[in-house]
Parts: C-alpha cells; sequence; structure tokens
C-alpha cells in the first residue's frame, strides 16, 4: 500500500488509523508514504471550519478536515511536506511564518482565535520518528515495481464532478481526482495507466451543495424529498463517510457520466448498488437535458449552466425479487439487464463489473481488465 504526493496527510490522522486497524489484526508493516506528500496541520484544520462557517449560505460543505486549505498553502509554495519533519529547524522556521500568515487571517478577518506555535511544533515534531521508516521515494519505487513485472492498482477518491479543473466548480474538492491525476499524483508515466475503471452507482449521490440536475432527496431542503430518493438514502445507508452527514439522492444521470467517460478516458465501468433499486416499480435514466431551449446529451461545463438544467428522462420498468449478492449475470432479472444494457448504450462504454452487495465476492464480473 503506497500513499503518493498527490494526497495531503493529517499525521494524527494516518497514525491513528493505523493503530486502528493493527489492533484488529490488520499489518500496516508494508505501508509506504511519498516524501513528497504535503503535511494537514491543526491551523488548517482551524482555518477549514472558521472559514466555512463565515460563508454561511455560500458555504461549500467541506468534511472540516483541512484539506481545502493544506491543497491552498501547497499551490502558494508554503506547504510543509513529510520530508520537512526530518529537517527541524527549517520545519519550525517554515511553521513560524505560516503561523504568522494565518494567525493575521484568523485574529483579523475571521475573528478567532490563533493557533499556538509552540504547542503545533510540538505535535508536529512528535509524529517525525514514528512516520521516518514509512517514508520513500515513491515515484522510484512504482517504477521498479513496474519494471520486475508487478501489476500497479491506483485508487482515487471523491469524483469528476467534485475536481477542481473538471468539476462543477466552486462546489468541488480541493484537488485533481480524475484519473489522469494517478500518474501526477504518484509519479509514474501515464503510459502506466493502461486499463482505467469507472466506478458510479445505479443512482446518483452528492454530499454537500452544488447543481445536481437528477436529485429526488435533499435532507435539509423539504422541496426535494421525493419518496423514492428517501428510499434510495436509506436503503444505500447514504451517509458521508467523514463528516456522517445525509447524502443527496438522484436518478442515475448518463449525461453526466458520459462526460466523466470523456475526461478521464475510461475502458469500461463498474455499477454499484444495484440491489438498492430492488422493488422500485419505475426506474429511471437521466440521458440528457434541456438547457435554453436546447437539448443536450452531455453535462455541459459550468455550475451555472448545470443548475439550469432540465434532465430528459427515460423510464425503465424494475423487477420484482432482490438482485442482492447475486454473481451471474443470467440471474439477474430481466429488467435489471435491460436497464445496465442502456446505461451502456447511452455511456458509450461496457460494464466491466456490477456490484449486488458490499461483500468483495457479490459482484458480476464481464470483462477482465487485462483480458480481451
Amino acid at each position: 500500500p503506497v500513499i503518493g504526493n498527490g494526497v495531503v496527510i493529517d499525521p494524527a490522522v494516518l497514525l491513528e488509523e493505523i493503530k486502528g486497524l493493527t489492533e484488529r489484526g490488520i499489518d500496516c508493516s508494508k505501508l509506504v508514504i511519498s516524501s513528497n506528500a504535503h503535511l494537514i496541520t491543526p491551523y488548517h484544520r482551524t482555518i477549514d471550519k472558521v472559514s466555512e462557517r463565515f460563508l454561511g449560505n455560500s458555504k461549500i460543505g467541506t468534511t472540516g478536515r483541512g484539506i481545502g486549505p493544506a491543497y491552498e498553502d501547497k499551490v502558494a509554495r508554503r506547504a510543509l511536506r513529510v520530508q520537512d519533519l526530518f529537517y527541524p529547524e527549517k520545519f519550525a522556521a517554515q511553521l513560524r511564518e505560516n503561523l504568522e500568515y494565518h494567525n493575521f487571517m484568523l485574529t483579523n478577518y475571521y475573528g478567532a482565535e490563533p493557533v499556538n506555535y509552540e504547542k503545533t511544533l510540538a505535535e508536529a515534531m512528535s509524529y517525525a520518528e514514528r512516520l521516518k521508516p514509512m517514508v520513500v521515494d515513491v515515484s522510484g519505487a512504482l517504477y521498479a515495481a513496474e519494471q520486475a513485472g508487478q501489476n500497479l492498482l491506483f485508487e482515487g477518491a471523491q469524483g469528476t464532478l467534485l475536481d477542481i479543473d473538471h468539476g462543477t466548480y466552486p462546489y468541488v474538492t480541493s484537488s485533481n481526482c480524475v484519473a489522469g491525476n494517478a500518474a501526477a499524483g504518484s509519479g509514474v508515466g501515464p503510459d502506466s495507466l493502461q486499463y482505467i475503471l469507472g466506478i458510479t452507482k445505479a443512482y446518483c449521490t452528492r454530499v454537500g451543495a452544488g447543481p445536481f440536475p437528477s436529485e429526488l432527496y435533499d435532507h435539509d431542503n423539504p422541496a426535494k424529498q421525493d419518496p423514492i430518493g428517501v428510499r434510495l438514502a436509506e436503503v444505500g445507508k447514504e451517509f458521508g463517510s467523514v463528516t456522517g452527514r445525509p447524502r443527496r439522492t438522484g436518478w442515475l444521470d448518463a449525461a453526466a457520466l458520459k462526460r466523466s467517460i470523456q475526461i478521464n478516458g475510461l475502458s469500461g465501468l463498474c455499477i454499484t448498488k444495484l440491489d438498492v433499486l430492488d422493488g422500485i416499480e419505475t426506474i429511471r435514466l437521466c440521458v440528457g437535458y434541456m438547457l435554453d431551449g436546447k437539448k443536450l446529451d452531455v453535462l455541459p461545463r459550468g455550475a451555472e449552466a448545470v443548475a439550469r438544467c432540465e434532465p430528459i428522462y427515460e423510464d425503465f420498468p424494475g423487477w420484482k425479487g432482490t438482485t442482492f449478492g447475486i454473481r451471474e449475470w443470467s440471474k439477474l432479472p430481466v429488467e435489471a439487464q435491460n436497464f445496465l444494457r442502456r446505461i451502456e448504450q447511452v455511456a458509450g462504454k461496457p460494464i466491466a463489473m456490477v456490484s449486488t452487495g458490499p461483500e468483495r465476492d457479490e459482484t458480476i464480473l464481464l470483462q477482465h481488465p487485462f483480458q480481451d
């Protein structure tokens, strides 16, 4: 397991996660971390929370874990990286400069309490020796592994529409999370990305603010609480993995999926949570939009345009019984097969996998990534 340079790391959270896994009998001794990864500090967490409150009704809905402010420092070239922990004098001097800047903003702009320098420094230094055995040249290690014939599996977080460049800006995350960033975020060449699997649920979800054309349910908006959307949220257990906030839900948006396929260069699709649609009488699929009197078959650019889109739906008969745990395509109800095949047609890419439950073996494999 490798944490690449494209990730921002909170040492306190990382070490606590390692401790929790170890206590459950999971060996974390092989975990390595890029020396170029940037650090999340206590002042990043403070800034994240106070700035989000400061935005009021315009808030984006961050996790409050300091991720955005850490990436801001990275782009501003004042960030502290993992490797800096091993140069205490340099780290201390840079930390002091950073806190002078951020504390000025916290006290004078946000009206918040300053972050203590000595406490922050002592906390950071306490992590250095514990992290040091894990820190390697990740780019070199991955290159060597590939040259030795090993397979590399990259996993990205978030989704295409939350990408800082290609998402519904400003309702996005603070980094690039499209497939191409697997190369930049780890230090391998783009030719290493031989098969790109796009993962999407059989319906749509979103945490936080931002346009959502096919939306059926929003916990905070009574006007958007269609019973089917509520059902999707409840049956699918749709809560933010970090914040615990209820996710907004809606019908699968194949036109948005098509945009994601274009941006990521997908080889195939994995459709998850098919079983959540069990028992719904009529299932809808968004295949395009009407925008300013024009018909579109792919998601437009820009949050403002997306917010004005009226979805165009195709309706499909639902299926009786359950798809939960099914492992063979032929055993899926024919209605489910027809719905999935239509997703393929609209998206223009084959479905490689279908997930019918949370366990690893509750999966239908239709296309092996490295076989014709």
